[in-house]
């Protein structure tokens, strides 16, 4: 049985909203109404595509529930990289943004990263499950 029922719980929203990189939004992806299995089936799709990396780290808030279930995988290993995840990527600004904070106190490692849904293009570094297009660009075909 469904244990949000008589609760919000759409994962599209159409709402406007100042997103954080201070961006007006239209839609949102809410990720809090995923459930624990929800996010271990995430972690295991990403697992499926990504290399070995020796620890995880979530970028508060959203990154956090996806961190959780990915920590079984970490192996450990110093040779491996850091993974840094987070739910959505709208501009790329928080991941690059915790990456400036996060090593500005640690020695520097190689690190990769992985978000569930990108509604931008992610950086080099970044991979996304679910990659939203930046913009619309229709090949129109006719038939001869």
């Amino acid at each position: 049985m469904n244990e949000n029922v008589g609760r919000h719980s759409e994962l599209f929203q159409e709402v406007d909203f100042t997103g954080h990189s201070g961006d007006q939004l239209h839609w949102k992806i809410e990720m809090d109404v995923l459930h624990e299995r929800e996010w271990e089936c995430i972690a295991r799709m990403i697992m499926e595509y990504t290399k070995p990396f020796g620890e995880v780290v979530g970028i508060p808030r959203g990154g956090l529930k996806l961190s959780s279930p990915l920590e079984k995988y970490a192996t450990n290993d110093p040779q491996h990289p850091l993974l840094i995840v987070d739910d959505v990527l709208t501009t790329g600004g928080s991941m690059e943004h915790f990456c400036e904070q996060y090593f500005r106190n640690r020695e520097p490692r190689p690190y990769i990263g992985w978000v569930v849904f990108a509604r931008a293009y992610c950086p080099s570094w970044v991979k996304a499950l679910f990659q939203m297009p930046e913009t619309l660009k229709v090949d129109y075909r006719s038939y001869n």
